[in-house]
């Protein structure tokens, strides 16, 4: 139940940005505006919960803090730029070129699981880019697509840091994140009404914040397998809460292929979990 409640506040996301309040702010500077402020506003309240003894610095840090910039800026400007839908599908593609990364720097061995994601996510990929190839939707793409592969930065940068402590390593890195675009949108911001900068507030604390909260306290009781199968609730939602509420369309093709990078993501984490139960058996005695 935690994990799927913190998958459906992280499912929130196309909901703030689409919001008319939000959608009011000038294109050009949207992304940047709402990007910078809602990790900063997460920020404050994860830092509540970061106890100075597991504060320690380590030089991948730098690159862990940049990725997750990329990933946040290129996620929220894509959003502001094609379908909630498209932008969230996009992102899940992470975890292909996360697998790419393995094999072709580390040298890691493919293995089925991961191969079916990856084949799933090109394919899916494929139907996205191909059904917006020629709408205004196509540079907003991109800035997805983009956007997945930053995330895949994370995953292997978090990877990398799995000894440190996680909410020290999450507060660090919304508050980089806010802070290396803070420069470019300080002056932009400065015409956002109060209702605008509540709405960006909530936005930080609800949807990136106490999700991340939530799910850190359900991973101390739930398989990572089984927590990754119900965090692909998010990108189901995220499309249906922005139709739902502001009558936002998706292509057909979009679903298409949203269907076929969730569907690899789903058999990817079924087939681990079958693996790692597997093994778990073995290991008994008998």
């Amino acid at each position: 139940m935690m994990v799927g409640l913190a998958s459906l506040l992280w499912s929130t996301s196309g909901a703030f940005v689409k919001s008319p309040p939000l959608a009011a702010i000038p294109e050009g500077s949207r992304g940047p505006i709402l990007a910078c402020f809602r990790v900063l506003a997460a920020a404050v309240a994860l830092g509540l919960f970061v106890k100075p003894r597991n504060v320690r610095w380590r030089p991948m840090l730098v690159p862990f803090v940049i990725t997750f910039a990329g990933m946040n800026l290129l996620f929220v400007t894509a959003m502001t730029r094609t379908t909630a839908a498209a932008a969230i599908f996009l992102q899940y593609t992470s975890t292909a070129w996360a697998f790419l990364f393995s094999i072709f720097v580390w040298r890691e061995r493919a293995d089925l699981p991961n191969l079916v994601a990856l084949l799933c996510a090109l394919g899916g990929l494929g139907w996205i880019v191909a059904g917006d190839w020629n709408t205004a939707y196509f540079a907003g793409n991109c800035l997805a697509l983009g956007s997945g592969v930053c995330y895949a930065g994370v995953i292997i940068t978090l990877k990398m840091l799995r000894d440190e402590d996680s909410a020290w390593l999450v507060a660090l890195c919304h508050a980089g994140a806010g802070l290396l675009l803070l420069p470019l949108v300080a002056a932009s911001s400065l015409g956002l009404s109060p209702l605008q900068w509540s709405l960006i507030a909530v936005f930080g604390v609800v949807q990136m914040g106490l999700p991340y909260l939530i799910f850190a306290s359900a991973l101390r009781r739930v398989p990572i397998q089984d927590a990754a199968l119900l965090t692909l609730l998010e990108p189901i939602l995220n499309p249906l809460w922005v139709y739902c509420l502001w009558g936002e369309p998706v292509e057909l093709s979009t679903w298409v292929g949203g269907g076929l990078i969730l569907g690899g993501l789903a058999v990817r984490t079924l087939l681990l979990r079958r693996t790692e139960r597997r093994r778990v058996s073995l290991e008994m005695p008998q």
